[in-house]
């Protein structure tokens, strides 16, 4: 039963603290569109999507009337691509990405995802074909989005195609070189993806799942961090059970949207994932809620502490409200999207190492980060395996989306604007890890994966 304060204290954190349901997200299987001509293939993705996911932005819209609650973006996840297009040329896949943009238009949703390939174990002929015209597919469209998963804790992790993913991105970033790299924006390298992510732009609709499904992505980090300045002085324990709670009312908020959703659309109701994505926007940072918990600045020594603590309690608070949880669920730290971390990062306390250590304990991994353009794919290969192990070793998801800015170097910006926001370039250890990325090959899963 909702009491007044109940309702008041929502109203408040919608209009004051940026509380949105970050996507709905409609999955869509393509199982049944397999065909051995790429234009029939093409033909019916593009029917399929857009006859499954027609109202889906009406409805969203007509949520967002009725609640007052606002939904920042309407998305389309579809099967891995490398699964259904067969014996396409490459050619064909660059067609079957522009049937998606097309689709995604006619719908006016804000981002579709799906143009992926699973290659943890090795890598099928489609799955080659797709990955090697990734950067023409992202150049030539707007808001497909590509996402290729090489390593899982029980496979361990395929070093051959993290090989071929350093040279992905530096193409991606010359391909788009005049509008700062950005094809590289929507390219995500995972260890351990879920099925039912609902986030860009490593969204896609996993194989066992319903034909189509809705899933939610809820946000709030500005909601946690005006909770906790509230607090002022109280001890960790006190801070956490507040998280929890905090984190349940927020959840509570993307169920209600999904349940909303499902019914509206006639579409099982799939997951919320209940992660703290932040925006450029002041206020909405999480950055800002481990400077509220006490550091000085995030990057500080006792970062990793925090947003280790932070992680586990919104999940708790999460799981409370909701036995659907699901997709990543957990503190995003994208640095171009914080404007917490952004500052972070230009005042020196937030370096690329700091990073990693806190994606051990967080959600999703090294994700949007700018780098110099003249960054070898080595250096690029290692970073991505560096992160990579992390999932691998301590059986989560972690993902890598980064950004070599062609022409840019440290000191320099780049800007997306909207949800992608902008970013400082990072400086790098330049040392080269070469001859390790030329070995190729398998590292192989860790014995913890034997639990059989």
């Amino acid at each position: 039963m909702l009491n007044t304060s109940d309702i008041l204290e929502t109203i408040n954190m919608i209009s004051q603290e940026n509380l949105d349901v970050r996507t709905i997200t409609m999955g869509i299987s393509l199982f049944d569109c397999v065909s051995e001509d790429e234009n029939r293939l093409c033909d019916k993705i593009y029917d399929k999507i857009t006859k499954k996911a027609e109202k889906l932005v009406p409805v969203g819209e007509e949520i967002e009337k009725r609640y007052g609650i606002p939904i920042v973006n309407k998305r389309v996840s579809v099967t891995p691509i490398s699964l259904v297009g067969g014996n396409i040329s490459p050619e064909g896949y660059i067609k079957v990405a522009k049937a998606m943009q097309r689709a995604a238009n006619t719908l006016g949703i804000n981002f579709i995802g799906g143009f992926s390939a699973l290659v943890q174990k090795g890598m099928t002929e489609s799955a080659k074909r797709l990955i090697s015209v990734i950067p023409e597919a992202l150049t030539e469209t707007d808001i497909v989005c590509s996402s290729v998963n090489v390593a899982s804790t029980k496979a361990g992790i395929n070093m051959d195609a993290i090989a071929l993913m350093g040279n992905t991105i530096k193409r991606a970033a010359y391909l788009t070189r005049d509008k700062d790299s950005i094809a590289c924006a929507k390219l995500v390298v995972f260890a351990n993806v879920p099925d039912d992510n609902p986030f860009m732009a490593g969204a896609f609709h996993g194989i066992g799942e319903d034909e189509t499904a809705i899933n939610v992505g809820v946000s709030g980090p500005g909601v946690v961090a005006s909770a906790i300045k509230r607090a002022g002085d109280c001890s960790l324990s006190e801070l956490a059970d507040l998280i929890k709670k905090t984190a349940f009312k927020i959840t509570r908020v993307g169920q209600l949207v999904a349940m909303e959703a499902s019914k509206m659309l006639d579409v099982p109701f799939g997951i919320i994932d209940l992660s703290l994505a932040p925006t450029p926007a002041i206020g909405d940072s999480v950055a800002h809620i481990l400077e509220e918990m006490g550091l000085e600045t995030c990057g500080a020594h006792g970062t990793t502490a925090c947003l280790a603590m932070l992680n586990d309690a919104v999940k708790k608070g999460g799981v409370m409200a909701s036995s659907r949880v699901g997709g990543l669920s957990g503190a995003f730290i994208p640095v171009s999207e914080d404007q917490g971390m952004i500052h972070a990062v230009e005042c020196g306390s937030l370096t690329l190492e700091k990073l990693e250590a806190m994606t051990a304990v967080c959600s999703v991994g090294l994700d949007m980060i700018a780098v110099p353009g003249d960054t070898p794919e080595a250096v690029i290969c290692g970073i991505i395996a560096d992160e990579i192990s992390i999932g691998v070793a301590n059986t989560k998801t972690t993902a890598v989306r980064i950004i070599p800015a062609y022409g840019k170097a440290v000191g320099d910006k780049i800007d997306f604007g909207g949800l992608l926001g902008y970013a400082p370039i990072m400086d790098l250890n330049m040392r080269s890890p070469a001859k390790f990325i030329s070995r190729g090959g398998h590292i192989p899963a860790p014995i913890h994966s034997l639990k059989n």
